[in-house]
């Protein structure tokens, strides 16, 4: 058995250890907040959601940060990571916050404000400088990188934190996201990598897309994309909107999209001539290895999620 799968098996079950215990502390830390939150003229207690997320999504973030700014940096493109690093917990708080009344006038505000907030500090660290070559590329990094990131990380908390009212009856309130629906889509993606791996390795034939990642196959992509269908169905009766053919749906159409993440990483890996973001993870490479794929899947769950 070669390295690099020895060190799969290894670390992959250690980190989705690690997950099942945020999401556990993420889905207990509501039950035990209930008494603290309560709606307003009412007596109806929600908790408070997406603590777990939270310390996720704070923990590996700046670690993405950091080496998705060494990928930039191979077209001279280098934000700066601690602004960008700010700018993404400032975009994942915002979303957090979303869940309570006090905060949900002031979203859609507080929202642009930070992205223009990292737009003009990126600006004003070059003219503290004194410098202004560069100063367009630093800037559109830190941009780029924030909403890279921290924008599609705030999807991923608001599916955990998306509050629904009913406006004739405001005593009836409650989560429409919930640690299930966080764990369903990344078990989703995850296993589809899963499938995919060992489908072309037993089955690949056709090269997907040769000149971006050689080591992926349309046979590998098919098999990832029947177990990302199978984990849906298997998910299906714990999720009060997911009906079997829904969710079978849910899990091939987010699987599918998590393979375009994974694509994406490549391109820019490949520009950055590098085989892995980083070598933090053995066997997986970096940590932007690992969360490229959720990520670029959460605003699409996000979505599926609130039309149905």
């Amino acid at each position: 058995m070669e390295q690099s799968l020895k060190n799969r098996l290894t670390y992959g079950p250690m980190m989705l250890g690690g997950l099942f215990l945020l999401l556990w502390l993420d889905y207990a830390a509501q039950k035990w907040t209930l008494p603290y939150v309560v709606v307003p003229g009412t007596q109806t207690q929600i908790g408070i959601g997406g603590i777990g997320i939270l310390i996720l999504l704070m923990g590996i973030l700046p670690l993405a940060v950091y080496e998705l700014a060494r990928l930039f940096a191979a077209e001279e493109v280098r934000p700066y990571r601690s602004l960008t690093s700010t700018g993404c917990a400032l975009l994942v708080l915002h979303a957090f916050f979303t869940q309570f009344d006090f905060f949900r006038p002031y979203a859609t505000s507080s929202l642009a404000f930070v992205i223009v907030f990292v737009m003009l500090l990126a600006a004003l660290n070059r003219a503290l400088d004194k410098q202004t070559e560069g100063a367009i590329h630093r800037m559109a990094g830190t941009v780029l990188a924030t909403l890279y990131l921290g924008g599609l990380a705030w999807f991923m908390m608001s599916i955990r934190v998306k509050v629904a009212m009913r406006h004739h009856d405001p005593s009836i309130i409650r989560f429409q996201g919930s640690t299930m629906k966080i764990l369903l889509l990344l078990l989703v993606v995850k296993f589809t990598d899963i499938g995919a791996y060992f489908g072309g390795r037993a089955l690949g034939k056709h090269k997907l897309i040769f000149w971006l990642s050689p080591g992926k196959t349309w046979e590998g992509l098919i098999c990832g994309l029947i177990v990302a269908g199978a984990m849906g169905a298997l998910w299906a009766p714990l999720i009060p909107q997911l009906t079997w053919p829904k969710a079978i749906l849910f899990g091939v159409l987010i699987g599918g999209i998590g393979q375009l993440g994974d694509l994406l990483e490549s391109m820019m890996k490949r520009d950055a001539q590098v085989k892995d973001s980083g070598s933090l993870i053995p066997g997986f490479g970096g940590v932007l290895d690992v969360i490229d794929s959720p990520l670029l899947a959460a605003p699409f769950a996000y979505l599926v999620f609130s039309l149905l």
